[in-house]
């Protein structure tokens, strides 16, 4: 793993956002700047992070490993699902081809958490025993392991709006997506779920839950989009610790965003005011927990590319900037 003093010399190197004007047309995301232009997408991975439904902070190197992660699992899942990758050519950014974006976001769940207000423990800390859909029994602590992996969609906000979870049957209600889609959605989710679970325990780390997105392709089929199994859409967990934070109650050893969610919760912020001061060694914390997700998920190391990243995406873009 890269030193604290190499995360924290890359501290001034963030990759704050992009305005390439001859790129395309040009939307901002929480994370990522899109470019649309002749069939293609653009992505480029800031190290911006979103928490919250709002940009927290950034975080140095964050880009380039929610960037190395997906095209990672792109590759582990396209028996399952295709997705809509043409190339990587630099370590922030996915070239993809253009497809048309369901307006849901699937969450998958496999444990009753979370510290946000829309969170399923939250939810059910208050008294709440259906949540999108799903009953659930009474007695469950924070951070147990429900029987079974529950399906808790929600809609896909517009930026700088709150995601809203749903259930399936508000989905359809609302014609946000067709009964034959959501049993598609809902088969693959579960499969990409299961899979990641597995091949996150072989490292000694459990896949808490997570959110897939998903579009449609110019031959109409149902693909993956976006990024999949990262720190940013996903909770990930230690597992050798697993028992012992849950039988005491305290939280988890966590290797997601989930850190700096917590820190934030601790100085009194839920999202609606001011967002705290955060140091530089909160950053430089976060940034580890990502490239560990990185390193304990893949069996590989995180090189990371220092510098100002802005020369080097510009130069490989070059062919799609003519």
């Amino acid at each position: 793993m890269l030193t604290n003093d190499q995360i924290a010399a890359q501290l001034t190197h963030c990759l704050t956002g992009t305005h390439f004007a001859n790129l395309g047309e040009r939307y901002e995301g929480k994370v990522r700047d899109n470019y649309t232009k002749d069939g293609k997408r653009i992505l480029i991975t800031t190290d911006r992070l979103s928490a919250f439904d709002r940009i927290i902070t950034l975080i140095p190197f964050k880009g380039q490993v929610l960037n190395a992660l997906t095209k990672y699992w792109f590759e582990v899942t396209k028996d399952i699902v295709g997705n809509h990758v043409i190339e990587i050519p630099d370590p922030n950014v996915v070239v993809a081809e253009e497809c048309q974006p369901l307006s849901v976001e699937m969450v998958v769940r496999g444990y009753v958490t979370g510290t946000t207000s829309t969170s399923i423990w939250t939810h059910y800390k208050n008294g709440s025993r259906d949540f999108c859909g799903n009953k659930l029994p009474d007695g469950l602590k924070k951070d147990q392991k429900l029987p079974e992996p529950i399906l808790t969609p929600s809609t896909k906000a517009a930026h700088g709006d709150h995601d809203e979870s749903v259930s399936p049957d508000v989905l359809l209600e609302r014609g946000a997506v067709t009964k034959e889609d959501w049993d598609q959605l809902a088969d693959v989710s579960l499969r990409l779920f299961k899979l990641g679970q597995e091949t996150a325990a072989k490292q000694g780390i459990i896949l808490v839950d997570t959110k897939y997105e998903f579009g449609r392709n110019s031959k109409g089929e149902i693909v993956l989009i976006d990024e999949i199994h990262t720190p940013d859409s996903s909770r990930f967990w230690i597992a050798d610790t697993y028992e012992k934070h849950f039988e005491e109650g305290s939280d988890q050893d966590n290797i997601n965003k989930e850190f700096l969610r917590i820190w934030l919760a601790d100085k009194g912020f839920a999202g609606d005011s001011e967002v705290p001061e955060i140091p530089d060694e909160i950053k430089v914390e976060t940034a580890k927990k990502y490239i560990e997700a990185f390193e304990g998920i893949t069996g590989q190391p995180f090189e990371g590319t220092p510098g100002d990243p802005m020369p080097r995406i510009e130069a490989n873009l070059q062919k799609y900037m003519q």
